[in-house]
């Protein structure tokens, strides 16, 4: 019995010295934070009397392939009022975006091969899953912060210009 009870204490004490609990000073989060990355520059015109007439300028962030296309501004916190990201797809079709993942609302703005806006999707919420289209066929697609199409007075027709700046990789 008395063999038993040693047993018992041995067995007690080395677990809890093997234990598989982690310590406060190893149990880091071990997630990244996404930082935005200039990739070119993005500039907004309205077009009075057809004398383009400049809106605003933006860094931008250009996702042009599948996988940055489909993650985009997910899992991020935020974005300063002079960045965006420019969506860049390998033609024109109707666009769908949704905010999954996305933690910030966002202004959604559709553009055409001919680089003018086609229709603005305003104020997207974040998380939600619904879908946000375009309002005809759009190649590229700019993210900015929610309410600064309405600041800029941003509308159908205004144009687009960007650059992309080499990276140096």
């Amino acid at each position: 019995m008395k063999k038993s009870i040693f047993i018992a204490i041995i067995v007690c004490i080395a677990l809890q010295l093997f234990s598989c609990k982690t310590d406060s000073k190893n149990n880091q989060n071990l997630t990244k934070e996404i930082t935005f990355t200039k990739e070119g520059e993005l500039s907004l015109f309205d077009l009075k009397d057809s004398i383009p007439n400049l809106i605003t300028k933006l860094d931008i962030e250009i996702a042009d392939d599948e996988y940055q296309i489909q993650t985009g501004l997910m899992y991020r916190g935020s974005m300063l009022k002079n960045e965006g990201m420019l969506f860049i797809f390998p033609e024109e079709a109707p666009r769908s975006f949704y905010m999954k993942n996305t933690k910030f609302s966002l202004d959604i703005i559709f553009i055409d091969a001919k680089n003018k806006v086609i229709s603005i999707q305003k104020n997207a919420q974040p998380l939600n899953e619904n879908s946000l289209s375009s309002e005809g066929s759009a190649k590229y697609v700019l993210e900015v912060n929610a309410k600064l199409s309405d600041a800029w007075n941003l509308k159908k027709g205004d144009s687009v210009s960007f650059t992309k700046i080499k990276s140096n990789n």
